[in-house]
């Protein structure tokens, strides 16, 4: 499977798809990492918070590390610059790896300073152990706070994502400022496979709902991070670079944004993946 990528600032290449890993634990995970491998992603992203990176890491023992692009997420609780480091040791020593393709900041934490933060991950791509650095869930001022105090690139925003979900303006920063655009939940956790739209417009394809929503990030050139634990739906969501939407076509697409989004909404903070508390 030859899938298209795009140049972060490094130099390094992204590849346009991945597999998601949110809410996958125990062999669940394992078995969804494998299959993605196995249909030819290389493009993993996980997390400290998702509690399954030692999974990964056990199925990440079988494939050549170097062909690989690995993404994880530091949580808000462990923005200081001690914590940082620690956490990044604690993921890459669960993931069985001595570097991350990619280390984001999951969300942005008031609490702590983000000077420190930024000083803390650019330590981490000095000393190898991380290749580049982003973050996740910011908005246009955070992002613009977050280029304006780090010293090399933030080179990705993960942010919620999908026909529903659009986002014009922060998407549009992020091209200006030559940020890429990483589509989180870019199925809207299923929930866009029930559109209207989207339906019609799987049958006049003849491809999936998922499929049609994925090609049309795609399009735009958005990375997307779609997760399943269906080995068929895993493999029909990377068949996506032999065909192309019609204009017209992409452009209903386009006119079904709701700004309703499915995640990204203020958290309980508490909580083990988005907690400022430990």
């Amino acid at each position: 499977m030859a899938v298209p990528f795009v140049n972060l600032p490094s130099g390094d290449e992204m590849p346009i798809i991945g597999a998601g890993t949110w809410d996958l634990e125990g062999n669940t995970a394992r078995e969804s990492v494998r299959a993605a491998l196995e249909a030819g992603y290389t493009h993993i992203d996980t997390a400290e918070g998702y509690m399954n990176e030692a999974e990964i890491g056990d199925v990440l023992t079988d494939y050549d590390r170097e062909e690989l692009f690995l993404t994880s997420k530091v949580l808000p609780s462990n923005l200081n610059y001690e914590s940082v480091r620690d956490a990044c040791d604690a993921s890459l020593d669960r993931l069985g790896t001595d570097y991350l393709d990619l280390y984001l900041i999951h969300w942005p934490n008031p609490a702590i300073s983000l000077r420190e933060t930024l000083h803390a991950m650019e330590q981490l791509v000095n000393e190898g152990k991380v290749r580049n650095i982003g973050v996740s869930n910011f908005s246009v001022y955070q992002l613009s706070a977050a280029q304006h105090i780090a010293n090399i690139p933030i080179a990705v925003n993960q942010i919620e994502y999908h026909p529903w979900l659009q986002r014009p303006e922060l998407v549009e920063f992020c091209r200006e400022t030559e940020t890429i655009v990483e589509g989180a939940a870019p199925l809207a956790r299923t929930e866009i496979l029930s559109d209207d739209t989207v339906g019609e417009l799987a049958d006049k394809y003849d491809k999936s709902p998922a499929q049609i929503a994925l090609r049309w990030a795609v399009e735009q050139e958005v990375v997307v991070i779609p997760k399943s634990t269906s080995t068929d739906h895993i493999r029909q969501n990377a068949a996506l670079f032999d065909w192309e939407l019609e204009e017209q076509d992409h452009q209903r697409l386009n006119e079904i944004d709701r700004n309703q989004p499915v995640y990204d909404t203020i958290k309980d903070w508490t909580g083990d993946v988005y907690g400022i508390s430990p």
